[in-house]
């Protein structure tokens, strides 16, 4: 390498200024190759190791550098488009629009499946305009638009007209539930969300209504659910409670079950 500086060096001496100046930049750049050979293909730095020219990424960026998902503060960015969300029916909407003009709190639930049985819209029922629903229902929109109809017509004037209060709560004690009518082998209406079973209505007076068959002077208790039974043949399909089995001894069993010729189970 010496000897190479010395015999640029001579030349240089013999050459014109602006000559001269070019074959300073020569000498500078066969300075530069400190390691390797201009003549052989060898590089001058080893790429198998890390060097001043390659920089160390640390934190996210070090697990993955060259995720083009990634921005330079090492968040995740969202470019792919959100998957499409389920699109109801227009009849479902149009329920929907329904239970908002009767004033239904409700919430939207994912599609139940459970072998024959299910709900392909559900709805979650917790109230009706002031009067609330214990525990909330889990209903087709269907069945919850025609519960709530009843409820505000007829129900509510009921309790009004004998026992001078409004409603405060109606106890539920079963909607959506996968089973079987007892000793039928048939689905139940439950079982598609059809059906509510109502156990007692508590009066913002503080009296509890018990669905139970009422005692023999209970004058006024036994027309009230008397008028509930009535009232109720004219929104459900069936209607069901005390008096008509043992299994209802408790409670009102209502559903719009679709049946031929428009038949209903009034008893």
């Amino acid at each position: 390498m010496a000897g190479t500086f010395r015999a640029v060096f001579l030349a240089a001496r013999q050459l014109k200024p602006a000559a001269l100046l070019a074959a300073s930049f020569a000498l500078a750049a066969v300075s530069a190759c400190n390691t390797g050979s201009v003549l052989s293909l060898q590089p001058a730095v080893d790429v198998g190791s890390q060097t001043a020219a390659v920089p160390q990424y640390t934190g996210m960026q070090k697990l993955v550098p060259s995720n083009p998902y990634m921005t330079q503060a090492a968040y995740p960015r969202m470019d792919e488009p959100m998957s499409p969300v389920e699109q109801i029916p227009a009849s479902e909407t149009d329920c929907r629009q329904q239970l908002k003009r009767l004033d239904v709190a409700y919430t939207d639930l994912a599609p139940i499946h459970e072998g024959q049985c299910g709900i392909d819209y559900p709805v979650k029922v917790s109230a009706i305009g002031g009067i609330q629903m214990k525990p909330a229902a889990t209903l087709t929109c269907d069945m919850a638009a025609t519960f709530a109809a009843w409820t505000k017509n007829e129900l509510v004037p009921s309790a009004r007209w004998r026992y001078f209060s409004g409603v405060r709560t109606i106890h539920q004690g079963s909607s959506y539930s996968c089973r079987n009518i007892a000793g039928e082998g048939v689905l139940s209406e439950h079982g598609k969300g059809n059906a509510l079973d109502v156990m007692s209505i508590e009066l913002n007076n503080g009296d509890d209504i018990d669905v139970r068959k009422p005692g023999l002077f209970a004058f006024r208790t036994r027309d009230f659910l008397n008028n509930v039974r009535a009232d109720g043949c004219q929104y459900f399909t069936t209607v069901l409670g005390p008096g008509y089995n043992y299994d209802h001894r408790n409670h009102f069993h209502f559903d719009i079950k679709n049946r031929k010729n428009g038949y209903r189970a009034c008893r």
